[in-house]
């Protein structure tokens, strides 16, 4: 929990803050907005997750969770990273946001399954 869930609202806080760039401050057309709002969307989304992770700890398998953790992060960098850059008019490798998108679903099925078996008891 020390570490997810506070990692979690951070990224929620960057997450208000890009949509609010977004949304009022940069000019975008139609095409840069939907990349925007995808990426705002699953920003949000995956902000929830992390905080999830730090309150599945105590009750879910520790290294499983973790995982999903760290999955949550890296796909949040790269798959809404990477739209927010293209969004803003630059060029991005074409493997990030699939990348990204792997590791989100990695990380829900991670969290799912350190649920699921639950913490050990000797």
């Amino acid at each position: 929990m020390k570490l997810w869930t506070p990692t979690g609202a951070v990224l929620a806080l960057s997450a208000v803050a890009l949509g609010a760039a977004g949304s009022h401050a940069v000019p975008m057309d139609d095409h840069a907005r939907s990349l925007f709002e995808t990426a705002s969307r699953y920003h949000f989304y995956h902000a929830f997750g992390l905080i999830a992770v730090g309150l599945a700890i105590g009750r879910a398998r520790a290294g499983l969770a973790h995982g999903a953790g760290m999955a949550f992060l890296f796909g949040t960098v790269l798959f809404c990273g990477s739209l927010y850059l293209r969004a803003f008019g630059t060029m991005t490798p074409s493997f990030l946001a699939p990348t990204g998108g792997m590791a989100l679903m990695l990380g829900w099925l991670l969290l799912a399954v350190a649920v699921f078996l639950g913490k050990r008891h000797p």
